[in-house]
């Protein structure tokens, strides 16, 4: 009787050294996925950003490069199933087929290089570029800001409380297969 005494008040003495651990561990888990949930808005501007203004663009080049109407329609598709997206995951999908379909268009300049003398295409060459480096930034951010949290969640004795409370893992925001290749550039022959 006297051991199970003896052991109870150690597991309750263990218990009540471990809810002050808890607690921290848990409110860091709220602020960290705060920080996710916000810094996922900031990847969603950023993709807005570019179904906003892209199209667009896409639209005064349009008439100059009709001899590559798929791309333009694999934009306009990547497009509509980015604004149809409910889950990141749907939404990580749909701006990666975005982005194969504006690496596609990034190809048409080299294999139709009188397109890079219309300012309308260059306006858009250049929005492409800057919308690209700053949706890469906001995930990246987001990317180290799921890392962090990820990390934490796994922990000791953090993993316990994130148990205890339900706290799930993160996706990381990963590249589409495709982009470990190299883009194909093929010149068209020189007519003699």
């Amino acid at each position: 009787m006297h051991g199970q005494l003896k052991r109870l008040t150690i597991g309750i003495f263990a218990a009540l050294l471990l809810i002050p651990l808890g607690g921290c561990s848990y409110n860091k888990f709220v602020g960290q996925e705060e920080a996710i949930k916000s810094q996922w808005a900031q990847v969603e501007n950023q993709l807005q950003r570019r179904n906003d203004l892209i199209p667009n663009l896409v639209e005064t080049v349009k008439g100059t490069a009709a001899q590559e109407q798929s791309v333009f329609i694999a934009i306009a598709n990547s497009r509509a199933k980015l604004a149809g997206a409910t889950t990141p995951e749907q939404k990580m999908q749909a701006a990666n087929e975005q982005e194969s379909a504006l690496s596609r268009l990034l190809v048409i300049v080299e294999n139709y290089p009188q397109l890079k003398s219309n300012e309308s295409f260059n306006r858009l060459m250049d929005e492409l570029s800057g919308t690209e480096n700053r949706i890469a930034v906001e995930r990246m951010r987001y990317n180290e800001t799921v890392q962090a949290y990820n990390t934490s969640r796994r922990q000791f004795p953090a993993n316990v409380t994130a148990k205890l409370f339900g706290f799930k893992e993160y996706p990381f925001f990963e590249a589409p297969p495709s982009a470990k290749e190299a883009p194909r550039v093929a010149f068209p022959a020189a007519k003699p």
